[in-house]
């Protein structure tokens, strides 16, 4: 009998072992995706808050903002104007996701229920909010939702399209912004208006609305391309947001290079003007300089004499006269006042030159 009663008591005893166990092992369970946690869940300004979270990537950089018009299920409605941008803080993650961090409590532009929202700076888009109250500060409903259709993104942003010769001169950079939603709603949705944002660096971004024509039922998908345009001359690391619904749906990072066009365009022209202000300053100082006395200037060369032009008009051509070895141009054959012999010493025989006569 005792045998049996100690058979029954230990599924007992191990039932009443798992129970008392449960509760410890719950705080080990780590939650799916990002969390944060708040030191207090109200605060009057002026004070501060300490703000923890895990579940992040690591040794990644967070923003921290106070956010009105909020809730954790509804996110931001309008996006960051409706934050305490001047007051937020910036943290970088561990090893481990983790961080804490102290955020100073400020009044946001719009009346409460607010939100301490948590979110990346850099890469893949992650965001976590946490439900706070500013002491002091006005409360008013949200506004209501404007259909029961309710977007998502299906599959990660893209950017498409390349630059130009144009663009390598300062022309505006140009991309599509390419995506997947899926209407996750009750309701139809027609003729969503997205904000399409670059931000360059750690700046806010510059939002514009863009339509995308048609509708989409519920439990459908659908891909949009939304074009994105920087301004002229634009260069450095950019990130495009999209936002519907006062919710940022996706963020991607875009490098833009430098126009160099431009660049070589400055360079020829420090050239090129210096050397024709000096060419111009050279040709007033040749034009003003006085004239040397008996001196021709210089750069000028004489101009050459114009031959007279040859009569044309026909005439006896004079014979050819014969040049030969032993006769002068005077006394050439033909020439009646030349001589028919060979040139001899015509000078009189002196009397008192004595002579040599040979017998006779």
């Amino acid at each position: 009998m005792s045998g049996r009663v100690r058979i029954l008591r230990l599924p007992v005893l191990a039932a009443v072992l798992a129970l008392l166990l449960l509760p410890l092992a719950a705080p080990v369970a780590r939650a799916d995706g990002p969390a944060v946690k708040l030191s207090a869940s109200q605060a009057g300004t002026g004070g501060s808050i300490t703000v923890s979270g895990g579940g992040w990537r690591s040794h990644t950089l967070l923003m921290m903002l106070i956010c009105g018009q909020s809730t954790p299920s509804r996110g931001v409605i309008g996006g960051t104007n409706s934050c305490a941008n001047g007051d937020g803080r910036a943290v970088t993650t561990g090893s481990d996701g983790s961080f804490t961090k102290k955020l100073p409590v400020a009044e946001p532009p719009v009346p409460c229920p607010c939100v301490v929202h948590v979110a990346t700076v850099t890469g893949p888009m992650a965001e976590a909010d946490a439900v706070f109250q500013v002491a002091g500060h006005p409360v008013a409903p949200l506004p209501a939702e404007t259909s029961g259709g309710r977007l998502s993104i299906l599959s990660d942003t893209r950017l498409t399209g390349s630059g130009s010769l144009l663009t390598w001169f300062g022309a505006p950079p140009s991309r599509t912004l390419v995506f997947t939603v899926g209407n996750s709603g009750s309701a139809a949705i027609k003729d969503p208006v997205f904000r399409v944002g670059t931000a360059h660096g750690v700046f806010a971004p510059q939002w514009d609305e863009q339509q995308w024509r048609g509708t989409l039922a519920p439990g459908r998908r659908a891909q949009i391309k939304l074009p994105v345009e920087l301004s002229a001359a634009a260069h450095g690391d950019y990130t495009v947001s999209l936002q519907y619904d006062g919710r940022v749906l996706a963020e991607q990072p875009w490098g833009v290079g430098r126009p160099w066009g431009v660049t070589l365009f400055w360079i020829l022209l420090c050239l090129v003007v210096p050397a024709a202000v000096f060419r111009a300053g050279m040709a007033v100082v040749d034009r003003v300089r006085p004239r040397r006395p008996g001196g021709v200037r210089h750069r000028r060369l004489a101009r050459p004499a114009l031959l007279p032009l040859r009569s044309r008009t026909p005439g006896p051509r004079p014979e050819p006269t014969p040049t030969l070895p032993w006769f002068t141009p005077d006394s050439a054959p033909g020439d009646p006042a030349g001589r028919l012999s060979a040139p001899h010493d015509d000078s009189p025989t002196s009397p008192t030159t004595p002579t040599t006569k040979g017998p006779t």
